[in-house]
């Protein structure tokens, strides 16, 4: 089992003459910026000149700085823009202003662990990554509490490389609550899997095909949408709250019921295959591959599906139907 580290367990006195800039100021760049520099840290945001991001950071009161130069004030360089856009960046303005004994940071390893950026060896490897989107970051911080988190160590230059991490996630607001010690390639793996079987991917398949399969049969589509999508969110709060079998112990008899003989009819075994087939085509690397060639070419393959699955039906119910409830 990992071992979970508590504020206890971590020194903040770690990034006393320490520098990070952030690269970057999107959902997690604004998020992990703020709460460091709310936690004492000396933060400096290197960003695209005179963008949008660039006068968002620096009304919100940040020393913001051209890419090249905020990597060369930097002893810290946490890279937080897409992951398919990490490569250039660092190539064009990072690479060679990592000076010896620096540390690049990250929030998820893809890059590394696929080696589409490869750091000099006179420099900490590492890694801080909160498990929740960034606006969560910054809201569970204000409150006092964190979003948990992971760390991993890919190089350790310095031998401080792991107490650096830690004081990140420290400064973070994640030691408030745990924070977890993985590696690059765990982190990486787990993650594209879980986005891609279950988190994001299979979930939404799972809702259209269910909705689809109601349509077909002759319900309206607004009580499919409802049964299959909008009550989603309150069985996903339970899994939340209390697990799995926290969720069964609050619905009816008969849900469960019909929930635990059903469900593996669902996910049966040809599913959990298909599953093994995606987990090797992200270890052997087969998806990374996939997902570089995709973005070289500008993305055709994603921008046909995202305009395909605009037009689907639970689209346009679910629309209307939450402009109705006044949800947004």
């Amino acid at each position: 089992m990992s071992r979970i580290y508590y504020e206890e367990d971590v020194e903040l006195s770690v990034l006393e003459g320490e520098t990070v800039a952030v690269i970057g100021y999107g959902s997690q760049g604004s998020a992990q910026a703020q709460n460091f520099r709310d936690s004492g840290v000396e933060v400096v945001l290197g960003l695209r000149e005179n963008g949008e991001s660039w006068k968002r950071a620096s009304r919100d009161g940040f020393e913001v700085l051209p890419i090249d130069e905020a990597a060369r004030k930097g002893s810290i360089v946490h890279m937080l823009i897409p992951d398919e856009v990490q490569p250039g960046i660092y190539e064009r303005y990072v690479r060679q202003n990592l000076e010896e004994g620096n540390a690049l940071s990250f929030s998820h390893g893809f890059n590394i662990r696929f080696g589409q950026i490869v750091p000099p060896e006179n420099v900490d490897v590492i890694m801080m990554a909160p498990k929740g989107p960034g606006a969560m970051v910054r809201e569970e911080y204000l409150r006092g509490s964190g979003v948990p988190a992971l760390v991993a160590v890919e190089q350790d230059f310095t031998g401080r490389a792991k107490q650096r991490a830690l004081a990140l996630a420290k400064a973070n607001g994640s030691a408030r609550v745990g924070v977890l010690e993985t590696t690059f390639a765990e982190e990486t793996e787990t993650d594209l899997f879980g986005e891609q079987v279950d988190l994001c991917g299979g979930s939404a398949e799972l809702i259209k095909a269910a909705f689809e399969t109601l349509v077909e049969a002759g319900y309206s589509p607004e009580v499919a949408y409802f049964e299959c999508l909008h009550e989603l969110k309150l069985i996903v709060d339970l899994y939340y709250r209390e697990g799995i079998e926290g969720m069964w112990r609050r619905v009816s008899n008969t849900a469960e019921y019909g929930g635990r003989t059903r469900g593996r009819r669902i996910i049966n075994q040809q599913v959990r295959e298909e599953m093994r087939r995606i987990l090797e085509e992200i270890r052997s690397g087969e998806f990374a591959r996939e997902w570089v060639l995709e973005n070289r070419a500008g993305m055709p393959v994603l921008k046909s599906l995202r305009e395909e699955d605009s037009r689907h039906q639970i689209e346009e119910v679910g629309k209307r139907l939450r402009k109705m409830m006044k949800l947004k």
